[in-house]
């Protein structure tokens, strides 16, 4: 399968050939707007993998985010320096919640199926998140995502319950170890009084 080779050269980009044709990619994709639709996934091993069919209803978006740790503005009035609450703070969701939840915004009538990660530099990351259209015909007679349109699966990013979503809840864990994850990290604090 062609799909596996794909995989295999994108699995250790600085060993094969991808690192030369992101480097020019990356030049040209700098001067794209910051949520980008696209024709085609660029990374089509990848996406089969999370879904994506290249049919009615699928659409594929390419979304920049900026890199690094929260930016806090610094106090104007005193304070020691370890209570200024500027340096050290990092954000709660990853960086590619992050390009989920700003490519939804931009496509309201969309809901998120998955995103993955295609390249960045030393300001960006970009990712490519797949989107379903729950009204198309085509996404309602497919049996493989027409869950997608049921009424509880609307604005799933916003509630973290794409992929993403649950790694930053940290539902991807189970059994030992994990027992204060569910329902959420936040609701196991309030039963335990903290």
């Amino acid at each position: 399968m062609a799909y596996k080779y794909m995989a295999e050269e994108w699995a250790k980009p600085e060993d094969s050939f991808v690192e030369e044709l992101m480097r020019q990619r990356l030049v040209q994709w700098r001067r794209e707007p910051t949520v980008n639709r696209i024709e085609r996934p660029t990374r089509l091993d990848r996406a089969r993998k999370l879904g994506y069919k290249a049919k009615q209803g699928f659409v594929v978006v390419r979304t920049r985010v900026r890199r690094g740790g929260l930016r806090k503005i610094r106090p104007r009035s005193g304070r020691r320096p370890k209570r200024m609450g500027v340096a050290k703070f990092k954000p709660a969701k990853s960086l590619r919640l992050i390009a989920e939840e700003r490519t939804a915004k931009k496509f309201p009538n969309l809901e998120v199926l998955n995103s993955y990660w295609v390249g960045e530099d030393g300001r960006s990351k970009w990712f490519e998140i797949i989107l379903l259209d729950p009204n198309s015909p085509v996404i309602q007679s497919d049996k493989d995502v027409n869950w997608v349109t049921e009424r509880q699966h609307t604005s799933r990013v916003f509630r973290s319950m794409t992929s993403a979503g649950k790694n930053v809840r940290g539902l991807h864990h189970r059994g030992r170890g994990a027992e204060k994850f569910r329902p959420s990290h936040r609701r196991g604090a309030r039963k335990r009084g903290a």
